[in-house]
């Protein structure tokens, strides 16, 4: 009788190590999609200029109130307002996009006739453009007191992209732009008349049905980078070496991580789960031992046709991010390595029974690692989000 009731005891304590394990597991998936929600979202720059005057400040601010005087004496500052709308943009390599669009530039007559392209002529340079595809003019319209000229440009942009939140990840598109004559004083500035809206949180200068792929547009705006150089390009009296706001057009766009769970998560989840029902087989009480057909050494030799179907989807991420970091999407990988060491020594020491030590790992049938398995994976998962949004 009172072997009956013991036996009833540690029943019922085994399945209460279940449940916690069960509502342990729960509420740390909640936290780490918590966490993934964050880490998805988008903080607008504080470096946005959403107006002619912002625009305006910032140069007065950053250069034209400063000793910008070339040996002849003080060269005043000409700003000449430009504006840009994107058609189409492709990632073409891990740091390569091919952009396509219009820019256009304002001339008045009077103060920007030295400086106006003549038919033919291009008013801005892409430094950062990798093809020699010309820019081809398409209009140019007299207003009377200033004449607008607009380009269609056609370039392959080399960038550096960051891939380190994969597949939480945004990127910042930027077309980086330089006045034609860049010997003189000469800043672009945005042309904020030609739009709509441009404020924080508005998406402007870009083609609505624009084909993206994997990715959303999240926000565009106008902002400059101070730009130094350790020559003066041959130019005597050069003003803009060191510290030049250099005028930049900016896409944000989101990645729609749907395609990247589907194609690396799923994987990844499935073998966690094919590896939690192996650990599961692990008994030594005979009844249970034959009906799974538990083998040590069969044990061990999934775990390495499990290894193998990681290592096989882990080069193929790399594969597509490129880049020399790990991306956040690796660790779930560098993870899922440690679990499939972890299982295989635990399995072994429980088939031994020879380390004094470790006898936790027989206690109960080698229920510690099996009711631990899930909980540890997920907070292993959180401690790797928590790191990777401090980082931010």
């Amino acid at each position: 009788m009172k072997l009956i009731e013991f036996r009833k005891v540690q029943k019922m304590k085994t399945s209460s190590w279940w449940k916690l394990s069960t509502v342990v597991s729960i509420s740390l998936l909640a936290v780490l999609i918590t966490m993934w929600v964050e880490m998805h979202e988008y903080e607008i720059s504080p470096n946005q200029l959403a107006n002619e005057q912002a625009a305006y400040d910032f140069l007065y601010d950053n250069w034209e109130s400063l000793d910008n005087s070339s040996g002849d004496g003080y060269v005043p500052l000409i700003k000449v307002p430009t504006g840009i709308f994107v058609q189409s943009l492709q990632f073409s390599g891990a740091s390569q996009v091919h952009v396509t669009g219009y820019i256009w530039q304002r001339y008045t007559k009077g103060i920007h006739d030295a400086i106006k392209p003549a038919p033919g002529e291009v008013g801005f340079i892409l430094p950062e453009r990798m093809d020699s595809t010309d820019s081809k003019e398409i209009y140019r319209i007299d207003y009377g007191d200033e004449e607008l000229i607009g380009w269609y440009f056609d370039a392959t942009l080399r960038q550096q992209f960051d891939y380190v939140d994969y597949p939480f990840d945004h990127k910042t598109v930027w077309v980086r732009l330089w006045a034609r004559d860049f010997s003189q004083n000469i800043a672009l500035v945005p042309d904020f008349s030609s739009y709509d809206s441009t404020g924080v949180s508005d998406i402007f200068g870009i083609e609505d049905e624009i084909v993206l792929g994997t990715w959303r547009r999240e926000n565009t705006f106008f902002d400059y980078h101070f730009s130094s150089y350790d020559t003066n390009f041959g130019i005597r009296d050069y003003t803009g070496q060191d510290g030049f706001p250099e005028f930049q057009y900016n896409l944000v766009i989101k990645r729609e991580y749907g395609n990247a769970f589907i194609v690396y998560l799923l994987p990844l989840f499935l073998v966690s789960v094919l590896l939690f029902a192996a650990l599961m087989t692990v008994s030594e009480k005979d009844n249970l031992s034959k009906r799974h057909g538990f083998n040590t050494l069969d044990f061990i030799g999934g775990n390495s046709a499990l290894f193998f179907v990681i290592m096989i989807a882990h080069i193929q991420l790399r594969g597509e991010v490129g880049g020399r970091d790990a991306v956040y999407i690796e660790y779930f990988y560098l993870l899922m390595y440690g679990m499939l060491v972890a299982t295989t020594a635990s399995t072994y020491l429980f088939s031994i029974h020879t380390i004094s030590w470790l006898k936790f790992i027989n206690y109960k049938d080698n229920i510690i690692p099996k009711v631990a398995y899930w909980p540890t994976l997920l907070c292993s998962l959180i401690i790797v989000t928590a790191w990777r949004l401090s980082l931010r």
